[in-house]
C-alpha cells in the first residue's frame, strides 16, 4: 500500500473511530478493509465487570437526566419501588423547567418531598452527576449526550443506566469500557424490550431445551416514526430526524438485539463475530417531507437497512431497521432452533416433531396456550399485579426493566444486562454504517469482553430476585 493510500484509508476509517465527520453521509468510495479492520480491533478491554458485584444499597438515590417523551415514562415506574422503600428519586434534570414541573408534580403523589430540579442550561446535569447522594444516574436524553453523560457520571461514582445507544462511535464504545472498568462502575444500556413477557417467555424455553439447539434469529426495530420526527416538538429540536440526514446503516440496534442475543449467550459462551449491512435507497421519508412541506427535503438513511450478523460459533442473525415506512410495528423476534420455531408479530410458535413428514404448521391456538402458561416466565408471574399497574410502559416491560435494576443493585447483584452487552449492541451502529459504506462487505467485530465471553453461563434475568 502506498501511502497516499494510506492516509486516504485512515481518514477514512478515522471517522468510525470517532475521529473525523468527514464520513457523515456514507457517501465514500470503497475502502481497504482488511487494513480498516486492523485498525477497528484495538482491544482495550480487561473483561474486569462482567461479573461486577457493587456493594448492596439498600435504598438506589437516583438522579434522572431528561425529562421528555422517555423520563416521563420512566418516572412512572417507580411508584411501587418508592413505596416499598427499595429507591428514592432525588433529583431530575432538563432544559426545560416546564417538563420538570410537571413530571415533579407527578413524583409527589408518589414521594411527596419530590425531587430537586436542574434545568435552564446546557451543563446544569452535571450538577446532578456531581451530587453525593446520588447513587444511579437514568439518563433518558439525545442520542449525541449518551456517551458523554455516562462517562461522567462513572467519573463522578455513579451507577449509569442509559437509554439506547449508548455510543454512537466506536471511539465513543471503548471510551465505556475503559471507564466502566477503571471506576468499577454498572454501565447499562436500557433495553425494555429483554424485560418484555413475550421475550422473557421465549427465554424461558430456551432454558428448558424446548428449542434444542439454537442456529438463527432474527430481530428488528420496525417503526413508522415519520409523523413523530417531522412534529415540531416531540422530540426537541427535531433531533431524532437530523441523524437520518447524515447517516446510513442500522442506529436503533438494541430492541431486535437485546432479545436474540440472551437466547444466543451473546457474552456466555458465544459471541458475533462479523457482519454484513446494506442499505435500500431512500424515498419514504422524503415523501412525506415534500408532502408535510418539512424544511428538510434529502435524507441518507435508507429506508430499511439489514444487517447479518455471525456469531463465533456459526450461529447467524438478521437485524433490521426501518422508521420510514408505513408498515405495522414488528421487532420480529424470530428463533429457529433444532426442535422448535417462534415468530413475533403476531407470536406464533411451531414445535418439531421427530417423523419428518409432518405438517409445517403453527401450533394451534389452544396448543400455543399450553406451552404459554406452562414456561411462562417466573418473574412475569411474580410481578403480575405490579405489572399491569404499570401497563403505560409499554405493556409493563419498562417497570420490569426498572425493577430489576433497582433490586440488583439493592441486593449488591450483578445486572442483567452489563457493560459489555451495552457496549455489542451499540458498536452494531457504526459497524452496520463502515460495511453500507463499502458496498455491504464484511466487516469483523471488536471483542469488547477482553475474552471472557468464551466461559458459558446462564442469562442474569433467569436468576430469581426478591
Amino acid at each position: 500500500m502506498n501511502r497516499k493510500s494510506f492516509l486516504n484509508l485512515s481518514s477514512r476509517a478515522a471517522f468510525f473511530l470517532g475521529f473525523s465527520p468527514s464520513l457523515l453521509a456514507c457517501k465514500v468510495n470503497k475502502i481497504d478493509l482488511e487494513k480498516a479492520n486492523d485498525l477497528l480491533l484495538i482491544n482495550k478491554a480487561l473483561g474486569t465487570n462482567v461479573n461486577l458485584k457493587a456493594d448492596p444499597i439498600n435504598k438506589v438515590r437516583v438522579g434522572m437526566l431528561g425529562m421528555g417523551n422517555r423520563g416521563s415514562v420512566l418516572i412512572q415506574m417507580f411508584e411501587y419501588l418508592i413505596k416499598n422503600n427499595f429507591a428514592e428519586i432525588v433529583a431530575i434534570s432538563d432544559l426545560k423547567e416546564d417538563k420538570l414541573t410537571k413530571n415533579n408534580e407527578y413524583l409527589k403523589t408518589i414521594q411527596p418531598s419530590g425531587a430537586d430540579l436542574y434545568f435552564g442550561g446546557e451543563d446544569k446535569w452535571k450538577k446532578v452527576a456531581e451530587r453525593d447522594d446520588i447513587d444511579l444516574l437514568i439518563i433518558a436524553t439525545p442520542w449525541n449526550y449518551h456517551t458523554e453523560m455516562s462517562v461522567y457520571g462513572m467519573e463522578n461514582g455513579k451507577h449509569v443506566a442509559c437509554e439506547q445507544p449508548m455510543a454512537m462511535t466506536l471511539e465513543d464504545c471503548w471510551k465505556l469500557i475503559e471507564v466502566a472498568e477503571r471506576t468499577k462502575m454498572h454501565c447499562m444500556y436500557m433495553e425494555n424490550c429483554c424485560f418484555n413477557g413475550e421475550e422473557l417467555w421465549v427465554l424461558n424455553m430456551i432454558k428448558e431445551g424446548v428449542f434444542g439447539e439454537i442456529n438463527h434469529a432474527e430481530g428488528a426495530y420496525i417503526h413508522d416514526l415519520r409523523k413523530h420526527m417531522m412534529h415540531e416538538s416531540y422530540y426537541e429540536n427535531q433531533w431524532r430526524i437530523k441523524h437520518h440526514q447524515t447517516k446510513n446503516g442500522n442506529f436503533y440496534t438494541g430492541h431486535g438485539l437485546g432479545p436474540v442475543s440472551s437466547y444466543m449467550d451473546i457474552g456466555r459462551g458465544d459471541n458475533y463475530d462479523h457482519l454484513v449491512s446494506m442499505s435500500s435507497l431512500e424515498s419514504s421519508l422524503s415523501d412525506a417531507a415534500e408532502k408535510e412541506n418539512f424544511w428538510a427535503k434529502e435524507f441518507t438513511c435508507g429506508d430499511m437497512n439489514t444487517t447479518l450478523i455471525k456469531t463465533k460459533k456459526g450461529k447467524s442473525i438478521m437485524l433490521q431497521f426501518d422508521t420510514h415506512t408505513g408498515r405495522p410495528y414488528s421487532r420480529l423476534n424470530t428463533v429457529t432452533g433444532t426442535k422448535a420455531v417462534h415468530q413475533g408479530y403476531p407470536s406464533r410458535l411451531y414445535i418439531g416433531h421427530k417423523d419428518l413428514q409432518w405438517g409445517h404448521s403453527w401450533l394451534k391456538d389452544e396448543d400455543y396456550k399450553n406451552y404459554r402458561e406452562k414456561y411462562d416466565h417466573p418473574l412475569w408471574k411474580k410481578l403480575r399485579e405490579q405489572i399491569d399497574a404499570n401497563a403505560v410502559g409499554h405493556g409493563g416491560m419498562d417497570f420490569v426493566m426498572i425493577y430489576r435494576l433497582i433490586r440488583c443493585l439493592n441486593q449488591g447483584l450483578p445486572l442483567d444486562i452489563n457493560l459489555y452487552d451495552s457496549v455489542l449492541w451499540s458498536a452494531i451502529t457504526p459497524l452496520s454504517q463502515l460495511s453500507v459504506a463499502n458496498n455491504s462487505a464484511s466487516t469483523k467485530i471488536p471483542d469488547f469482553t477482553g475474552g471472557t465471553w468464551k466461559t458459558p453461563r446462564n442469562n442474569e434475568v433467569l436468576r430469581d430476585i426478591i
